[in-house]
């Protein structure tokens, strides 16, 4: 709000002094961070894990507000729109940043100008998984199998413009291959009929197919990511047959643009020292999460990252010619 009433002379003098100030008495009552998504899913169980120790350095709450709807739209514009002075934080997805301006129609929120990356918090990855009765231990008897018999096998994913269907899309695309894209909105139902073998294969996280891999149910054969995650160190990437492959959901926490940079570089601390707490660092493998190697990087870092990823949806679109909605 104060750019808005600085203009010239004694009103820009007196903007330029405020901006420090408001930075130096920030943070004086509780912040709200808003998550696009409802309460008890994925986003809203690490907003909370990371605003309970964001709030021991920052001596504030943080009340977390869910604003779940239209494919993350609702909440992802509520925060777009908050008052940018550090009281109003979005924990943005990777659907709500990177994949809905290429989805979505008419989007009303831009995300590389609307935000100012905060940092990245924590990678959710997916496994290629298929059934044991199916006969393929890596993924290049998975497409060999399909170029025999074209057509013939199923892959379970999450929805036809959803995170795991559009990586369906791409392998198909990038491997020459017609495996049948199966839409399973709920996943823990999709993962229930893979390991029933009413489809051959699924693109599912991997904290929900972990359960099947561990009892023999299921064959993890490729994780969706750009490496290997450390966790399952023996699961090859599927970027090491098709480089540049790269389809793993992930977690940023944003800010209101003209969020002033020494407040942004406060809740970054907070963010860090949040990263670093025992039950954090514990919690986040067992939810299925991966944290950046080294811990939070700076903002100018979460803002790279945030841009390879919006071009990277946009070539991944094209190439398949998915049209917004």
């Amino acid at each position: 709000m104060i750019a808005k009433t600085c203009f010239t002379g004694v009103a820009l003098a007196a903007c330029l002094a405020a901006a420090p100030a408001l930075a130096q008495n920030w943070p004086n009552k509780p912040i709200e961070m808003i998550v696009s998504n409802g309460a008890g899913s994925a986003p809203d169980v690490m907003a909370r894990l990371m605003a309970s120790r964001m709030e021991q350095t920052l001596g504030q709450s943080i009340i977390i507000e869910d604003k779940p709807g239209a494919s993350n739209v609702i909440g992802a514009v509520a925060a777009a729109r908050a008052a940018p002075d550090g009281y109003h934080l979005f924990f943005a997805t990777s659907s709500a940043l990177a994949a809905n301006p290429f989805l979505t129609k008419n989007l009303p929120y831009d995300p590389l100008k609307d935000f100012k990356p905060v940092g990245m918090v924590a990678v959710s990855h997916n496994y290629l998984v298929v059934h044991k009765d199916v006969p393929v231990k890596t993924l290049a008897d998975l497409i060999a199998a399909d170029k025999k018999t074209p057509g013939s096998l199923s892959i379970g994913v999450d929805g036809p413009r959803n995170l795991a269907g559009v990586t369906g899309g791409v392998l198909n695309f990038r491997a020459g291959t017609k495996f049948v894209l199966v839409s399973y909105p709920n996943i823990v139902n999709g993962v229930q009929e893979l390991m029933a073998g009413r489809v051959q294969a699924g693109i599912f996280p991997v904290a929900i197919t972990q359960a099947g891999v561990d009892e023999g149910v299921l064959r993890p054969i490729a994780v969706t990511a750009a490496k290997r995650v450390r966790a399952y160190p023996d699961v090859p990437a599927v970027s090491e047959t098709f480089p540049d492959f790269d389809f793993s959901g992930w977690f940023m926490i944003m800010a209101p643009a003209a969020t002033p940079d020494d407040i942004v570089a406060k809740i970054n601390a907070a963010l860090a020292a949040a990263m670093r707490d025992p039950q954090v660092l514990a919690m986040g493998p067992k939810l299925g999460y991966e944290y950046e190697e080294g811990g939070v990087g700076a903002p100018d870092k979460a803002a790279a990252y945030l841009k390879h990823q919006v071009d990277y949806w946009r070539k991944v679109t094209t190439d398949l010619r998915i049209e917004p909605e």
